[in-house]
């Protein structure tokens, strides 16, 4: 019944304004009329209407503002404005409040559990926030925080304040030209209204950064900032994200400091990028000389010195070893330490190196932490042991069954390149494919070309316990059919990686980790806490060396010249390949994302069993799949599944990042003949398709009047 009365009452209101044609009240002569005979009266009636129109959610208060300015002047009209907004806003607060919340909250809690936690915990500065810049209209707000739970006495003496200085803004530039009586050009460029316009235009961006200023204070006025710095830049981390930021500081002449508690050159040189390309090289070369019998080379029996693989894969660690080093960092003017690093505030670090302890102050941190491979508990596995890709790097002896958990791009890589190499690989993964995150035909080919090697696929499959049995490893998987159990004797845990945020006093800035655990950041790259930076693996995303260092330009850019411009960091063609055989190069949507997105595109595909080049080198597996906007050559995305599919993506991704077309590519000389020639053949078919039929017609019919 209350909820009733209420829509009746508001239907009634409504009504009203039609029968008694409220459009006049938002006419500046109906008040100057009054306001000449009644000004106490003019006034009492301005307050209503406004209160009227903000209750109703009614457009037009910017315009009603402006008016009250230039009737009542600048005291009054601000007085009158500033509560009349405020007692409006609060009534279409109350209004939904009792109208909705209950609704919208039975129906809608598990969505809106973060917000209301937000809310109550600070639901007094994200409005104010909101009303001193209104990134939405305040109509919106009045209604929306009428939903969450926020008092109404909160609500309304926080929108009286936060509203106040923008009122001011408006009513005064209404009172500027309410004083105008001159209409030529020279009457309105006045000093005062000149000026008012020129605080209207600005007023935002004053808020914003008075704003952000006051935000910064607050979160840092329980840390005492040091009078001077040791740095200019202090970067937590040596991998790609790390060395990247600090050598664009000392680059740019600023004095950095780089702690590394382990290995400079992070995972991707000790553990990743590196060592694993080595393995697959290794791999791959024995794989060509089974294949040789092919095309007429006879070899003798391929034998695998496992021992010496391994040692060559280090070795070749060895060799990059010298681009990363402390020695290299150190000559390009880099501080280069060795140690644990523990955050004290968001300007302080302590090391503790071999030497002893340490401390050191920078303007700005960077972190650059990276992540490590994901384990999850199951009965057993610390009894049977387990590789990852951290740890695996140090086996010699081959394992001859080996069993893979996890079939992602680590995962496939690492099971191809073993069971090359000469072990019995068994994958296993709980979902219905391998690269779960690709297309259809591009996980087809892989896996295709998985099981005519002879790698067992357990898909769909979990394992549930781990257990030795007569001195021989046994793992139990749930499958589909039921549970199976699989021998094995070594095990690598292969299920994607985790970011690396304890251990280095992350926990004294109380910086704000995203659900998944990784450190949150802004479009800057700044984490909750001013100042603080993070970059590569720590903060999820794309977890590739080539982004981190991306990312890592855009982190010690803004954080040492932010104060003067500040980058937006820049996703839109972002790389990646995966080195399987075949491999699996792709830059920006595929048709997975682009459904998920509901992105309309065309998809224009070439098959390398058309080319020439692919032909006489045996390496016909894959195409070339292009996204296109429909009926336009602009790419939306590109995927490449074949040989060297990693270094064929590089056109496609200057081309979308330089804004060219298909018509572009199909124009420029490829080599031949060369792998290449497939994208220039992908864009021919993207022509053929688009085709201009009607002029056609007319060429031919042409051709043939002049025969």
């Amino acid at each position: 019944m209350k909820k009733i009365l209420i829509v009746a009452i508001l239907a009634a209101l409504i009504s009203a304004l039609f029968v008694f044609d409220a459009q006049q009240y938002l006419a500046p002569e109906f008040y100057q009329a009054w306001f000449a005979k009644e000004p106490l009266l003019t006034g009492l009636m301005f307050f209503a209407i406004y209160v009227l129109m903000t209750a109703l959610s009614i457009p037009g208060a910017a315009a009603m503002t402006l008016i009250g300015g230039a009737i009542f002047g600048l005291g009054w009209g601000l007085v009158l404005i500033s509560f009349a907004s405020t007692f409006g806003a609060t009534l279409a607060f109350i209004i939904s409040r009792l109208l909705f919340k209950d609704w919208v909250q039975k129906n809608f809690s598990d969505h809106l559990k973060t917000i209301n936690a937000g809310v109550e915990k600070d639901g007094a500065f994200y409005l104010f926030t909101l009303r001193l810049i209104p990134i939405v209209p305040f109509f919106v707000i009045n209604l929306v925080m009428g939903l969450m739970p926020i008092r109404v006495v909160t609500f309304y003496w926080v929108s009286q304040l936060g509203m106040l200085a923008g009122t001011a803004v408006f009513v005064n530039a209404g009172a500027q030209l309410g004083q105008l009586d001159n209409l030529s050009l020279s009457g309105i460029l006045t000093p005062g209204i000149f000026g008012s316009f020129v605080l209207l235009a600005m007023f935002p961006w004053i808020a914003r950064t008075l704003l952000k200023r006051f935000k910064n204070n607050r979160i840092l006025s329980k840390f005492t900032r040091p009078k001077t710095f040791d740095d200019n830049l202090l970067v937590i981390g040596a991998g790609a994200g790390g060395l990247v930021s600090s050598y664009i500081a000392a680059a740019t002449k600023a004095k950095v400091t780089l702690i590394e508690k382990h290995k400079m050159g992070g995972d991707c040189l000790n553990t990743g990028c590196v060592p694993s390309k080595a393995l697959i090289h290794a791999a791959g070369l024995a794989h060509d000389m089974r294949k040789a019998k092919e095309v007429g080379i006879h070899a003798a029996d391929i034998n695998v010195d496992f021992a010496q693989v391994m040692q060559s894969v280090q070795d070749g660690i060895t060799e990059v070893e010298p681009h990363d080093s402390i020695e290299r960092y150190s000559n390009l003017g880099v501080n280069c330490l060795t140690g644990t690093a523990t955050i004290i505030d968001p300007w302080t670090v302590e090391v503790q190196t071999e030497n002893g302890v340490q401390r050191r102050t920078a303007r700005n941190l960077i972190i650059a932490a990276g992540a490590r491979p994901k384990v999850f508990p199951v009965e057993g596995l610390e009894e049977v042991g387990y590789y990852t890709s951290d740890t695996l790097w140090g086996i010699t002896e081959q394992p001859k069954k080996l069993l893979v958990v996890g079939a992602g791009p680590i995962g496939c890589e690492l099971a191809q390149s073993f069971h090359r190499l000469g072990s019995k690989v068994t994958m296993v993964d709980p979902a219905p494919q391998i690269l779960g995150r690709e297309d259809s035909d591009v996980v087809q080919a892989v896996t295709e070309q998985f099981i005519s090697e002879g790698v067992q696929l357990k898909l769909d499959s979990l394992p549930t316990l781990y257990k030795i049995v007569d001195g021989k490893k046994i793992a139990v998987l749930k499958t589909p059919q039921g549970t199976e159990e699989v021998e094995f004797d070594a095990l690598l845990i292969a299920v994607g990686r985790e970011a690396n945020t304890t251990g280095y006093g992350l926990e004294a800035l109380d910086i704000q980790l995203d659900k998944r655990g990784n450190i949150a950041v802004d479009e800057h790259l700044q984490t909750s806490m001013p100042g603080v930076f993070a970059v590569g693996d720590v903060i999820g995303g794309y977890q590739f060396t080539h982004v981190s260092a991306h990312e890592a330009w855009y982190a010690s850019v803004n954080a040492l010249f932010g104060h003067f411009k500040k980058f937006k960091v820049d996703y839109s063609n972002v790389s990646w390949a995966t080195y399987t055989d075949p491999q699996v190069g792709r830059v920006g949507l595929n048709e997975l994302t682009a459904k998920e997105q509901n992105i309309a595109y065309e998809v224009t595909r070439f098959d390398l069993g058309e080319l020439d080049r692919a032909i006489v080198d045996k390496a016909t597996k894959g195409f070339v799949k292009v996204l296109t906007v429909p009926g336009k050559d602009k790419i939306l995305g590109a995927t490449i599944v074949g040989a060297i599919a990693g270094e064929l993506i590089a056109e496609f991704v200057f081309a979308m990042q330089h804004g060219l077309g298909l018509n572009k590519i199909l124009g420029t000389v490829h080599a031949y003949p060369t792998m290449m020639e497939a994208n220039k053949y992908v864009a021919g078919e993207w022509k053929r398709n688009h085709a201009p039929e009607k002029l056609l017609t007319w060429v031919e019919k042409l051709h043939s009047w002049r025969r």
